[in-house]
């Protein structure tokens, strides 16, 4: 049984094939260019060419993308989007066009002319998930994807919040309902037909996923990392602790024990390592508020358990994962105590952690799947690659 994992970020997107038959660390695994960071390019390259553009497709992540694309309509260059890419930029459409942004109708795009002037107009195409794209890495290495029994995405979906509502309090409004509904990390995956409508993104990557003739799972990208963690052997071992997936963009701290106790959600670029430090320790012992991480631009916080999680200063609590986990490492912050933490390497990969939670949704998710990924979690296969069948 083989399932398709896809962890996009804002640096890399993470790919790794789950085969049931084989030990987790001999997957076929792939770090590459997120689709943001490779539209990124494409944009900056058509910037030096002074080459007008055209965004079409889906909803994305933005950052590098809808970066770039500001840039070039601030030099001057016509750019154009149709109305589903232009929410890359901002769910406003009068905010899209202060940016020097003109919004075409499909039809517009259509018909827009290739030559501008003397001009070549660059057609790009927004999605997040590319399966085509995939399948096609992956055949040149000669394996096939044709006979997958599930796939799974992740992507950091803020919501679409209404006009007026601040899009981190609507983030975060997200969160609580999700863990109250359901008390664990599972619970922010959804079939590609139950996704929330407020979750837009997560329906762009489920409306570009027609091409797969498989059962499509969608996950957010932070809750994934931090269940994926917990499958380290050292952080599993551990009933109470906390988990921190520290970001590109954005920080996210779970404290576990019987299931969600505590939750706080923070951009990782307004924050340094003690003030991250200070958060945790609020979050361990039920201190922390949504209004103090709300007020210092992020997300939120909430506690929902009652019993405190006693820091020491004599072994890890602290497990860390993430592309920015590094904010962990160095000099001590003078005025506090480290907190140990423990870089958790699930089955030997950090780069991995959200593919691994991925899996173990999709076991919740699918019954007829979950016995398999449960095996191969727990470490029960152990079939080396030359034993398949070709």
């Amino acid at each position: 049984m083989k399932i398709l994992t896809v962890d996009i970020g804002t640096g890399t997107q993470d790919i790794f094939l789950f085969d049931s038959n084989l030990d987790m660390e001999n997957g076929f695994k792939l770090v590459i260019p997120s689709p943001t960071m490779m539209i990124h390019r494409q944009i900056k390259e058509a910037t030096r060419l002074r080459t007008p553009i055209l965004l079409t497709g889906k909803l994305m992540g933005g950052g590098p993308s809808a970066w770039a694309a500001r840039d070039h309509a601030a030099a001057g260059i016509p750019t154009y989007a149709t109305p589903e890419a232009a929410k890359t930029l901002d769910d406003e459409p009068a905010k899209v066009e202060k940016m020097g942004i003109q919004i075409v109708s499909e039809d517009e795009a259509r018909s827009l002319s290739r030559v501008e002037g003397s001009s070549f107009v660059l057609r790009l195409d927004l999605k997040d998930f590319d399966f085509p794209l995939i399948s096609e890495t992956f055949s040149r290495f000669g394996v096939s994807l044709t006979d997958l029994a599930a796939v799974c995405v992740a992507v950091f979906d803020h919501g679409d919040a209404p006009p007026g509502v601040s899009d981190r309090q609507f983030r975060f409004d997200y969160l609580d309902e999700r863990i109250k509904a359901k008390n664990a990390l599972s619970s922010f995956a959804f079939l590609s037909g139950d996704v929330p409508p407020i979750m837009t993104r997560l329906q762009a990557v489920a409306d570009s996923a027609n091409d797969i003739d498989a059962p499509l799972i969608v996950m957010d990208t932070a809750p994934a990392a931090i269940l994926g963690a917990s499958f380290d052997p050292v952080v599993s071992a551990r009933r109470r602790k906390i988990i921190v997936n520290v970001g590109n963009f954005h920080c996210l701290a779970f404290r576990l024990g019987d299931g969600v106790e505590g939750v706080f959600e923070h951009h990782t670029g307004e924050i340094d390592r003690p003030k991250l430090e200070g958060y945790i320790r609020a979050l361990a012992d039920g201190s922390l508020t949504h209004q103090t991480i709300f007020d210092d631009m992020g997300h939120g916080a909430l506690v929902y358990g009652d019993h405190p999680l006693e820091l020491d200063n004599a072994d890890w609590q602290i497990a860390v994962t993430g592309p920015r986990r590094s904010m962990f490492q160095g000099a001590i912050h003078p005025s506090s105590f480290s907190l140990h933490p423990y870089f958790a390497v699930p089955f030997g990969d950090m780069m991995l952690s959200g593919n691994f939670g991925m899996l173990a949704a999709a076991a919740d998710l699918l019954p007829d799947l979950k016995e398999p990924i449960r095996k191969s979690l727990q470490g029960q296969t152990g079939i080396a690659p030359w034993e398949l069948e070709p």
